[in-house]
């Protein structure tokens, strides 16, 4: 089996439970980024001259991930800047459907225009709560994250697709930023309209680069107002009044969009079924034993699936505690967030078990 820990350094000196915060930097992504700077130090804009070519490949190479046509993916710098620009090409009149307590770069950046909004409880029963929502006036549009950040609570994708089948005029947009990385996934067999992800956390290909993937009738339903000389510039974006050009009107950076081409390309390498293998083993492992300790909330514990993120009872007393046996976490919400990914191991986790229940006394 290959050594999933080599590329990460900082795992020979802590016990790293802090993907949902700051994912890790894979050295073959280290080790392309001081190349890069390296060529830009000796070559200058003859680096540059090759930009299309590359901000074409890394468009590719994020279609061929996560199956979507490279035509409709956009490469942006975070989530905000993707979902702020999306939202500006929205009818201001379209009811929005959020969820409680979600991103506050979802909920805040919808608040703070003009749309209608309500609001879906989280709890055992998110998806009952949702339905209802949709029973009593179906949204406009319906803008969530897949995987709730401080807490962990997962929508299912088959869940989303088949909610979509039966309300296909509402405008699905999803924040993929902590769960795309975590398994596999399929956009176009997922029925969301649109999934904005900054690839920070789970794909680890460092910061300064997201991506958006649009389904092909998005287009119908948003009508960007950006518009710059790079919105008509490379492959894919050659004609006038282009869709994710809107979403790419200015200069993008070969550094931080490189990354995440060999960032997936690493995932690749590993594997994304082992991936899923390692996370949903990890996850299931920690879900029964934080349980048992009496850590987590009671809805976590009612619902039968989960995200490799768990948030449990604990004050600063306690995250100091774990900081001064080097275990790396968030404080988050009311508690202590943790979060697992492919390269953390079981006795990583029985170290963390053995910590809480000595704290605990």
């Amino acid at each position: 089996m290959k050594n999933l820990r080599k590329p990460f350094p900082i795992l020979q000196q802590y016990k790293y439970f802090n993907t949902a915060a700051s994912g890790l930097l894979p050295e073959k992504v280290f080790e392309f980024r001081q190349e890069h700077d390296l060529d830009f130090l000796i070559s200058g804009s003859l680096l540059k001259e090759k930009q299309g070519e590359m901000l074409t490949a890394v468009r590719e190479a994020v279609g061929a991930f996560f199956k979507c046509a490279p035509n409709r993916v956009a490469l942006v710098p975070n989530f905000s800047y993707g979902f702020n620009t999306l939202l500006e090409g929205i009818e201001k009149s379209k009811r929005a459907l959020l969820l409680e307590s979600d991103y506050p770069s979802i909920n805040w950046a919808v608040s703070s225009r003009d749309f209608p909004v309500s609001y879906a409880v989280i709890d055992e029963n998110l998806e009952r709560n949702i339905e209802e929502a949709f029973q009593k006036e179906p949204p406009g549009l319906f803008a969530f994250s897949i995987v709730q950040y401080i807490n962990g609570v997962q929508l299912s994708i088959d869940f989303l697709k088949n909610l979509k089948a039966r309300y296909p005029e509402t405008l699905f947009v999803a924040d993929g930023t902590q769960y795309c990385g975590t398994e596999r996934f399929d956009f176009d067999d997922s029925g969301i309209d649109v999934v904005i992800t900054s690839c920070y956390k789970w794909l680890n290909a460092g910061y300064g680069n997201a991506f958006m993937l649009f389904h092909e009738k998005a287009a119908e339903k948003v009508a960007p107002k950006s518009s710059g000389f790079n919105s008509l510039q490379g492959k894919y974006k050659a004609h006038e009044g282009n869709f994710i050009g809107k979403f790419e009107p200015g200069h993008q950076d070969t550094l931080n969009f490189g990354s995440l081409k060999i960032a997936l390309e690493f995932l690749e390498d590993v594997g994304m079924e082992l991936v899923e293998e390692r996370v949903a083993k990890l996850t299931g492992i920690a879900k029964r034993e934080l349980s048992a300790l009496s850590l987590l909330e009671e809805l976590v514990e009612k619902r039968p699936g989960h995200s490799p993120i768990f948030n449990i009872r604990g004050d600063d007393k306690l995250f100091q505690h774990l900081r001064s046996k080097d275990i790396l976490c968030s404080q988050r919400g009311q508690g202590i967030r943790i979060s697992f990914h492919y390269f953390n191991t079981e006795e990583e986790l029985d170290f963390l078990f053995k910590t809480l229940k000595a704290y605990k006394g």
